[in-house]
């Protein structure tokens, strides 16, 4: 087993992004994404992304494994305000996943645009 980096799950730093807008173009254009919402399951089932899946982060490398993503799909963490899902998407990409992203400005951007979300279960 390696030692992590202490930095991986820093809320600081750049990682790729993609918009609101550009999210919301690519899923209803039928782009084929894998969505990791890595807020806590409450806020997640108060209101999330349609396809989303909830991932917090306090448990995210521990369960990326058992989802059986596709590393060759585009894949988007999403958060409230793009701070938890930097270390996701870092993660993401030191497990071979090439075109991982964020929610540029996280959900918060998403509702400020009116984007449609689902909420529940």
């Amino acid at each position: 087993m390696t030692l992590l980096k202490p930095w991986w799950w820093l809320p600081l730093g750049r990682v790729p992004e993609i918009s609101a807008r550009d999210l919301h173009t690519e899923l209803t254009g039928g782009q084929r994404l894998q969505l990791l919402d890595v807020r806590t399951l409450m806020e997640w089932r108060s209101s999330h992304i349609e396809g989303a899946v909830s991932v917090p982060i306090t448990s995210f490398r521990e369960r990326l494994a058992d989802l059986e993503l596709d590393p060759g799909l585009p894949t988007v963490a999403i958060c409230l305000s793009a701070h938890r899902s930097i270390p996701a998407v870092r993660w993401l990409g030191r497990a071979g996943f090439a075109n991982a992203r964020q929610l540029q400005g996280g959900m918060r951007a998403w509702w400020k645009v009116g984007l449609p979300t689902a909420s529940g279960r």
